[in-house]
């Protein structure tokens, strides 16, 4: 396996899909000049054969275009081997400009005094969703914020993420604090009330999970992972680095979904780039297993790891342009897993498969024992197999079995608690269709809701939520003629108690702009909030659906770091509610978003707040 990992390395360097530390070079001086040449230059060589771009031609481009093309672009998997600084510092060399303020957006807005962080002080959401179960439920005694309140909310501060198109990464409220992670590898602690910076940490990859804080040497610690499939824990108080562990090794394996803490264990999701490289004749397709890891929380020493697809990948043919192709692949997990703690259980959603017959744990939610056993695996598509770009490569032998649609879990399980002792398991995935599994008979369907027309980038992608009588599924469909739509739903029977069709974009008419609703949502008693593509967060009524507020984000902001920063379209993370403040981010350059780069606080006008 070590062999085939080093060849395809190598391989993905020749062919401009690959630059990382570790396979093309490795420079440790922030030259931007340096960085290019031992890590970029053998595949932008300028040869007339040569599929990537000569550096003469790069020279036309503006740092940040150059910027942008590693941050979202068709160099994002490069881009994700760079941190923050040598992204930046490539692009200055080949823009042949500087850009304006330092790549960590920490220069302005530090607290003016030190303070230590005190964990189990003040209202918190913690990780993903609020809680271990994932319910994305805030209660009222966390919330401090009410329905009736709600028009008497008002900006408080932005805060500006530097070198970023999407403000991709959820904030954790915890003892006062704001933390969160950024697109170029910039981790903040911020001051709930005012936004000041505390500290600020230099991941080496993107960091878009959402982050998990627990009890540290120090008073207490903060744990998230980045997209090199590196993971962290920092001191909370300081910033301080713990410990820091590559989890995986797969060279297109990343992070996405958040690691949930619980005890003294850290636990790992593992997604990749894999499936967005597939289609490449000459890219030996495919090696990448999703797998859960558990780490020793404290010192990052992986326990277990648990691969979804239990059989290595063996050859399997070859590609049109004579590389060998391996199976089986897939079954990625691309959010953050549930932890069940009665059951002694933690579930995950996982992908699909990427090449051969679909994998019996693909689309699927997977019930595993803390000790990593997998307990019940219950498929809820069976037959998707899907490599994003092989409907343009009709003829290539990468794609001869991929016969979609796209039906992943980005959805996190839900754990929600029934009358009577009783629990179900409540999901919502990109078919469109919203599901509770009964975790008591091995996943067993309790009922299942239709609630938008699916596929790769529609249905029900990053969060769904409950509360004590319904669940709530927003919907994407963000290609579809008619995008977008709040359904709420009996959370013992699965029928419609209401739906909210989607409002009029209130952005600029164009094929980015639309109501689609792909991002998480959150609930307070009585009100479900949930951003959309147009860039603009509405509260809507648990009663009968009906909008209570909404603020359109899609403008610039004047930031309390000094970052010039905008709000755009809201895809992937979601609102959080801590006390009387609300954070959101906004902007999402991808995936038929629009970009932006900002963290909102809105919190109660001074009068209401009395």
């Amino acid at each position: 396996m070590r062999r085939r990992t080093s060849i395809l390395a190598a391989a993905l360097c020749l062919i401009a899909l690959w630059g990382p530390q570790d396979v093309c070079g490795e420079s440790q001086a922030p030259s931007g000049e340096l960085l290019f040449q031992t890590r970029c230059a053998s595949c932008h060589d300028g040869a007339p054969d040569a599929r990537a771009p000569a550096p003469e031609v790069l020279r036309q481009r503006s740092p940040t275009a150059i910027l942008e093309v590693l941050a979202n672009g068709s160099m994002r998997v490069q881009g994700a081997s760079l941190n923050g600084a040598e992204r930046r510092a490539v692009a200055e060399y080949l823009g042949g400009a500087a850009i304006a303020g330092d790549s960590t957006g920490a220069a302005v807005g530090r607290c003016d005094a030190a303070s230590k962080f005190k964990l189990n002080s003040g209202p918190a959401w913690n990780g993903w969703g609020a809680t271990l179960a994932n319910t994305r439920l805030q209660s009222a005694v966390n919330a401090q914020l009410t329905a009736a309140q709600l028009s008497h909310l008002e900006l408080k501060w932005a805060f500006g993420f530097p070198d970023a198109s999407s403000a991709w990464a959820q904030p954790t409220v915890a003892g006062g604090w704001v933390f969160v992670g950024s697109q170029n590898g910039t981790v903040y602690a911020l001051d709930a009330k005012s936004g000041c910076i505390h500290w600020y940490f230099s991941a080496d990859g993107g960091v878009r999970t959402a982050i998990s804080v627990g009890v540290g040497e120090g008073g207490g610690a903060v744990y998230f992972g980045d997209t090199g499939a590196k993971a962290y824990a920092l001191d909370a108080s300081s910033g301080r680095l713990l410990w820091k562990t590559k989890v995986e090794e797969h060279p297109l394996a990343r992070i996405t979904g958040a690691p949930a803490l619980y005890k003294d264990r850290l636990y790992v999701p593992m997604s990749s780039y894999e499936e967005s490289q597939g289609a490449r004749p000459e890219y030996g397709c495919c090696t990448f297993r999703g797998s859960l890891s558990a780490l020793d929380a404290k010192t990052g020493k992986v326990v277990w790891r648990t691969y979804m697809i239990a059989d290595e990948p063996r050859p399997r043919g070859t590609s049109s342009a004579g590389v060998t192709l391996y199976g089986p692949a897939g079954a990625s997990i691309w959010s953050a897993p549930t932890i069940d703690a009665k059951r002694g259980r933690i579930y995950v959603g996982t992908g699909n498969t990427y090449v051969g017959a679909a994998a019996a744990a693909s689309d699927a939610v997977v019930a595993l024992k803390l000790s990593g056993k997998i307990e019940w695996i219950k498929q809820l598509f069976p037959k998707d197999v899907f490599i994003s770009g092989c409907r343009a490569h009709s003829d290539n032998a990468n794609c001869a079995d991929q016969s979609g649609p796209d039906y992943d879990f980005g959805n996190s399980p839900i754990l929600a608690e029934l009358a009577h002792g009783r629990s179900a398991i409540v999901i919502g995935q990109k078919s469109g269709y919203g599901w509770a599994l009964d975790p008591d008979k091995r996943g067993e369907v309790l009922w299942r809701y239709h609630a938008g027309a699916g596929g790769a980038l529609g249905g029900i992608e990053w969060g769904s939520a409950v509360d004590a009588e319904r669940a709530y599924f927003a919907v994407s469909d963000i290609f579809s003629p008619a995008p977008g739509g709040l359904h709420a739903v009996n959370l013992r029977s699965g029928e419609r108690a209401w739906y909210a069709p989607p409002p009029a974009p209130k952005c600029s008419a164009g094929q980015r702009c639309s109501a689609a609703q792909a991002a998480a949502i959150s609930v307070i008693p009585g009100v479900v909030f949930s951003g959309s593509n147009d860039g603009t967060l509405r509260a809507y009524s648990t009663l009968d659906g009906a909008i209570l507020w909404e603020v359109d984000t899609d403008h610039e902001f004047q930031t309390l770091n000094g970052v010039p920063a905008r709000g755009a379209s809201m895809l992937g993370p979601g609102p959080v509610i801590a006390g009387p403040m609300l954070y959101v981010p906004s902007g999402y350059g991808a995936f038929g978003g629009r970009p932006g780069n900002v963290l909102l606080a809105y919190g109660l006008a001074a009068d209401a707040a009395k």
